[in-house]
């Protein structure tokens, strides 16, 4: 049976329907974003570099960006799509995507550079020579999100992981929206989704969404940027700066340890759960807060302890189980800082 030709099919009793699903997707960002006022801003100069890293999105990019938004050949980078991803480790962060950060980091960068990972569902967002975090990026996106038509009317809520910074927490406190803090996994934002609580989430592991799809999005992120972009024709790092000069801003990091040993894991994280530690000081730092996070789940349901302190378990390597540690610091803005003391933060509904 003809697979390669776009058309419906007869197979024995069984009608089988061949779509592109470039095409769609397409037509469905297109209903979203202001692909006009995008392609303008390609018409008047504008430059930026997309890596594909030899995965998923690199047909969808091509075509979105390149062929219908006007950007010039070459825009998308390792864009075809290799079973080994080019020898690469397609992950869109600092150090797999190094190609891209040379780039943006260059003399000669482009205005705008982003980039996706294997099977598409992440993004990471530069500047020229600026970087933005995935806890920032899900931020602006919140608080510029009604410049493009499909969130025009406005955003439900916003949602975060636990480990994620709460500098989304901000913004929805500044519009007037809930905001819903949940364990790691996008399972979590679906349940919000279906609901119909949440417009946006986000995770501090590079992954991005919407309700247009019960899944985080990599490129559908990088083209709200561009429609963001567009809008206020100011540079990224302008419009991030800009952003923490309005709502306040979130210093936060986050370290791997990997290869550790299952049960040294636990014993860690054991001895963390015993720990007090508010109210104390770290340098110049106030703790402010400690807590053990659960989930407050639909019915009254409350699930399992996720970490004790910014710390969690995460993964099953081969190696072990690599504990991760967070850090969140925040720094108000002047005129949120009252909102933001008064409001408390809703944990599921």
């Amino acid at each position: 049976m003809d697979i390669e030709t776009v058309g419906d099919r007869a197979l024995g009793g069984m009608a089988v329907q061949v779509f592109d699903p470039v095409a769609d997707y397409a037509e469905l960002m297109g209903q979203l974003f202001d692909f006009d006022a995008i392609r303008a801003l390609f018409a008047g100069g504008f430059r930026m570099k997309f890596d594909a890293m030899h995965a998923v999105t690199g047909p969808y990019a091509t075509a979105i960006l390149e062929d219908i938004l006007g950007a010039p050949e070459g825009t998308v980078m390792n864009g075809v799509p290799l079973e080994d991803f080019g020898h690469g480790h397609p992950d869109p962060n600092l150090v797999h995507a190094h190609d891209l950060v040379e780039i943006m980091f260059g003399a000669q960068a482009p205005d705008f550079g982003a980039a996706s990972d294997g099977d598409g569902d992440r993004n990471m967002i530069l500047g020229r020579q600026f970087y933005v975090t995935p806890s920032d990026s899900l931020a602006v996106l919140a608080a510029n999100a009604t410049l493009a038509p499909g969130y025009a009317a406005g955003l439900k809520g916003i949602a975060r992981s636990m480990p994620t910074s709460a500098a989304a927490d901000r913004v929805a406190a500044a519009l007037g929206i809930k905001s819903y803090e949940t364990p790691t996994g996008w399972k979590f934002f679906g349940t919000l989704l279906d609901a119909g609580l949440a417009t946006l989430c986000g995770e501090e592991s590079f992954g991005t969404g919407s309700d247009h799809v019960r899944e985080k999005d990599g490129l559908w992120a990088v083209l709200l940027w561009l429609n963001v972009l567009a809008k206020r024709r100011q540079p990224v790092a302008d419009i991030v700066r800009g952003h923490w000069a309005e709502y306040g801003r979130n210093y936060y990091s986050r370290h791997d340890y990997e290869g550790i040993d299952t049960a040294a894991a636990n014993g860690l994280m054991d001895h963390l759960r015993g720990l007090s530690l508010k109210g104390g000081q770290a340098g110049r730092l106030h703790r402010r807060l400690q807590r053990r996070f659960r989930l407050h789940r639909p019915g009254g349901r409350i699930g399992q302890y996720q970490a004790g302190h910014p710390h969690r378990l995460r993964g099953r390597l081969p190696r072990g189980v690599p504990p991760v540690r967070h850090r969140d610091r925040g720094r108000h803005a002047p005129r949120l800082y009252r909102a933001l003391r008064a409001r408390r933060r809703q944990a599921w509904p």
